[in-house]
């Protein structure tokens, strides 16, 4: 797949959005999160009852789900959530990396890769909740040039996508270092 747009490959995975046909990949994923990254993807407690079926409504209301995966299984995700009720072309975005793929620069390639596929479908707002406490998630949301604010014990974040000095997102292939952004 080297030359396609939006493909990005490392030594060990590649970033790519998933298919309607790997929900169950995704499912897998969000399933074997430690608790602690649960927690944090989903800002609380959850069971995997609510997980399979949130795992299902993502691929049957049209939200992009971009993956990182190794060997043929989704270590990490991206997902880019359409708000429809809002004026201007919002999503919402939610990311989740196994324990053992955290620290690696995995986050910021899913989020570079989600940034890319929000501008290519004229988002031009991504708005970002995640509990206090999620240190991970607040730094990757600072390093996108994300305003953060504190609303009702949640830390939301608003990534502006027309406004300037936002990050310009450049994907490559081959041996690349694990941070993919580079300022405009």
């Amino acid at each position: 797949m080297a030359g396609h747009q939006g493909y990005d490959q490392n030594s060990e995975g590649v970033i790519r959005q998933l298919r309607p046909s790997e929900e169950l990949l995704f499912r897998r994923h969000l399933l074997s999160l430690d608790s602690e990254s649960r927690r944090d993807r989903f800002n609380g407690v959850t069971d995997d009852h609510f997980v399979a079926s949130y795992s299902s409504r993502c691929f049957l209301d049209g939200t992009t789900v971009i993956g990182y995966v190794v060997n043929g299984q989704v270590r990490g995700a991206a997902e880019l959530h359409e708000r429809p009720e809002l004026t201007e072309p919002t999503g919402e975005i939610a990311f989740s990396v196994e324990r053992e793929y955290q620290h690696r620069g995995v986050g910021s390639r899913l989020f570079a890769r989600l940034v890319e596929s929000a501008r290519g479908a004229g988002y031009q707002k991504l708005l970002v909740t995640t509990h206090p406490e999620n240190e991970a998630m607040k730094a990757l949301a600072r390093k996108f040039k994300s305003k953060l604010s504190f609303q009702a014990g949640e830390t939301v974040g608003r990534i502006e996508l027309g406004r300037e000095g936002l990050p310009e997102v450049t994907l490559s292939l081959g041996g690349a270092s694990p941070d993919q952004v580079s300022p405009r």
